[in-house]
């Protein structure tokens, strides 16, 4: 059990789960489980579902088209992160503090509030991230000639720029930034790169000539 919270616990730390979101929706099954005795009330809604025109009920261009062009919401506020003036590193403390209780699931605490946790102490974290602009030509052109672009390991993470575009452009996978990764990793300016250095990450600015950004 314990083994299992502190993967909890480093899931939390590094996906940026909060409070409110850490508890499972899903707990499993408790107790007797009965099957469905109302099985005509069941039949009649799977028979009404097979009628429905769902082509009435989802416009598959529309939602392709929302899909495409998804932003996050705080798009807005991860564009004001600048690019980087000078090459740079700094190391960042994974510690993370429970804002909440964990349960043991019998009744007790697993994790006390305020527990104070370091996954990096447990754990060796595979990944690189890298985070960039995705609307700068100057730092597209830097990660598609670095040694990052060559590597399934790293996790490609833009400010701003379409995901899709980028994605087809490096013929890989695509990520946007949020404020919970931006602020566990001390992002101040891209492109930056993060990746483990003993039970810390370290954080490496990388400078590409760049003065101003669209």
């Amino acid at each position: 059990m314990r083994t299992f919270g502190l993967l909890f616990l480093t899931a939390m730390v590094f996906f940026g789960i909060s409070g409110q979101d850490a508890p499972a929706k899903n707990l499993g099954t408790f107790g007797a489980t009965y099957s469905i005795t109302e099985k005509d009330a069941l039949k009649e809604m799977e028979e009404k579902a097979k009628r429905a025109d769902v082509s009435k009920i989802i416009n598959k261009k529309r939602l392709i088209h929302k899909i495409d062009n998804f932003r996050p919401t705080d798009i807005g506020e991860l564009r004001k992160i600048g690019p980087a003036r000078k090459e740079k590193a700094f190391l960042v403390d994974m510690t993370y503090s429970l804002q909440f209780d964990i349960p043991d699931g019998q009744g007790g605490i697993l994790y006390p509030k305020g527990y104070a946790f370091n996954p990096l102490d447990y754990i060796v974290y595979p990944n690189t991230l890298v985070f960039l602009n995705g609307q700068s030509p100057k730092q597209v052109v830097w990660f598609r000639t670095s040694q990052y672009a060559r590597d399934y390991r790293v996790k490609l993470i833009i400010t701003d720029g379409s995901y899709l575009d980028l994605s087809k452009t490096l013929k890989r996978p695509v990520f946007y930034a949020n404020k919970t990764l931006v602020n566990i990793f001390q992002i101040k300016a891209v492109p930056s790169v993060v990746k483990q250095k003993g039970n810390m990450m370290e954080v490496r600015e990388i400078a590409v000539g760049e003065k101003t950004i669209r």
